[in-house]
């Protein structure tokens, strides 16, 4: 089972510098911590899953987008392990 961040209380710092650095309000930058912690802790099968989504709508055809999310993987904030195309593929398709 995936393991949640703390709620937003639990970040209050990171709240606070974005309050005093940026125009949002308290409520808004809150809320912006919460989304991009989410975003973070999304897991590698549901990255690909997404992008895979995202790009075919763009309409790009599988060859682009397997080797598009591949190139993307290593940049994540915690990079997983290194996927071939194929492995790529069965995480969408199964």
């Amino acid at each position: 089972m995936l393991e949640r961040r703390p709620s937003s209380s639990s970040h209050d710092d990171l709240t606070d510098h974005l309050v005093r650095s940026t125009a949002l309000p308290r409520g808004e930058a809150a809320r912006v911590v919460l989304d991009v912690l989410a975003y973070f802790d999304e897991t590698t099968e549901e990255f690909v899953r997404r992008r895979h989504r995202e790009l075919q709508s763009g309409g790009l055809v599988n060859t682009e987008i397997f080797e598009r999310i591949a190139a993307e993987l290593p940049h994540r904030a915690v990079a997983p392990p290194e996927l071939s195309l194929r492995q790529l593929r069965r995480l969408v398709y199964g």
